[in-house]
């Protein structure tokens, strides 16, 4: 039995398929189509293989492992860095915040306010017209005897970038009367005169004071300003220490067009007082030979740092 066995399998396939053709061809066919099959699958297995690790591989056939994206904590510091330079920028080229400190120009602004500053204009040789309420540096020791604020250590921080106003620049804000080339005059209570033309200016002059001033410290007086620059007044004239008062500095109460930072546009704070700041249309009466008053345009320094950021993430996530 066992050597038949032996033999069966060792030479005799012959004999078995001429007695069972039928039978040993069928079997035959199934056992070449499924191997024909294994093969193929293994075959594509073997080259898939092949291509994912050369995709996974690097220089030098080591293994690369694809690099995770940064989490939103890891990139939060890098935003914050870029909203603040952004900030930073904003306030030295384009607009900036100030704070109102006194009553020199309420009703128009009332202490406490918050103004933003259009300084682009000026970037592009615009200056300063009659009408427009102005932003400017002490042009000679005017806020003499003024209290001055100290801020810590993060409102300094924050108003050197631009997101609180500065305490510590010397500046004012008043309206301009005049500019170069104007004769400005007051004689008895008014009405204040520039050119020879009247103005009306009960829209903006705090309620219950007079256009001029009687009195011999300034009130009353007749100037022209030079070319280069400008003669200012407060909207609470009974209450301003401006152009009139100062006529003893060495500019004889003049501010030099250079000292100007930039026109307040904006009332940005409270929110119950957000309005802009127009040039009131008696300034632009006939006979002044006033120019158009410049468009001011101005957005919160956050704002804009915010609008310049949001393409920076969107680039930086798509780089990712």
């Amino acid at each position: 039995m066992g050597d038949v066995a032996v033999g069966a399998r060792s030479g005799h396939d012959g004999e078995e398929h001429r007695g069972r053709p039928a039978e040993s061809a069928v079997p035959a066919a199934d056992s070449a189509v499924t191997s024909g099959n294994d093969s193929g699958a293994a075959e594509d297995d073997r080259v898939a293989g092949k291509h994912t690790t050369a995709e996974n591989q690097g220089p030098g056939g080591t293994n690369r492992t694809p690099k995770k994206a940064r989490s939103f904590w890891k990139e939060l510091p890098i935003l914050i860095g870029i909203a603040l330079v952004l900030a930073l920028l904003i306030k030295t080229f384009l607009v900036q915040a100030f704070s109102i400190p006194s009553d020199s120009m309420q009703n128009t602004l009332q202490q406490g306010d918050r103004v933003l500053v259009d300084k682009l204009t000026p970037w592009f040789g615009s200056e300063p017209e009659r009408g427009e309420v102005v932003v400017f540096h002490d042009p000679d020791n005017w806020l003499a005897g003024e209290p001055t604020a100290d801020p810590n250590a993060l409102q300094t921080f924050l108003s050197w970038i631009g997101l609180m106003p500065s305490a510590e620049e010397k500046d004012l804000i008043k309206r301009v009367v005049g500019v170069g080339g104007d004769t400005v005059e007051c004689k008895g209570t008014g009405p204040l005169t520039v050119n020879g033309k009247a103005l009306d200016d009960r829209s903006y002059v705090y309620p219950g004071n007079t256009p001029c001033s009687v009195d011999d410290q300034g009130g009353q007086f007749k100037v022209k300003v030079p070319e280069g620059s400008i003669w200012v007044m407060g909207d609470h004239r009974q209450n301003s220490r401006d152009s009139r008062y100062n006529q003893a500095d060495r500019h004889k109460g003049m501010v030099p067009v250079k000292e100007v930072v930039g026109r307040a546009v904006v009332i940005a704070w409270p929110i119950n007082r957000w309005d802009n700041l127009p040039v009131p249309d008696t300034f632009d009466q006939s006979g002044l030979n006033a120019q158009p008053a410049a468009a001011g345009w101005a957005v919160a320094p956050q704002g804009l740092a915010l609008a310049g950021v949001v393409p920076v993430v969107l680039w930086w996530r798509r780089k990712r």
